[in-house]
């Protein structure tokens, strides 16, 4: 079973950071439950399948983008946090957020994500 702060890389880095849908779709259904629910400030989807569009077209509309851990994985109990970064390979970002999990069962079931001011 994966630890809260491993998810926590899955999430960002093996979900949304990749542009191979078959990979995505694999890491998905390894990190999240069947009915999972993810809230950003666009909104709220819930499943799998829904999730998997959010990051796809995340990724479709940032051509050359990459999210990368903006310092380690902070977990208490059944909650994890992890700040993240966005933008072009090798330059500095252009977004920066944090994710914040629930995990039950060994799967994150909940998961938000609030972006930072600029």
């Amino acid at each position: 079973m994966a630890t809260v702060a491993e998810l926590m890389r899955a999430n960002l880095l093996d979900v949304f950071n990749e542009r191979d849908d078959e990979r995505r779709a694999k890491a998905i259904a390894a990190t999240y439950a069947a009915d999972v629910e993810f809230a950003d400030p666009e909104g709220v989807v819930t499943g799998h399948d829904d999730l998997n569009a959010k990051a796809k077209g995340l990724l479709a509309q940032s051509p050359g983008f990459v999210f990368a851990p903006a310092g380690p994985v902070l977990v208490n109990h059944d909650l994890g946090h992890l700040a993240w970064e966005f933008g072009p390979a090798g330059a500095p970002p252009v977004v920066r957020g944090i994710d914040v999990a629930l995990v039950a069962d060994g799967v994150i079931k909940k998961l938000y994500t609030m972006l930072l001011p600029a």
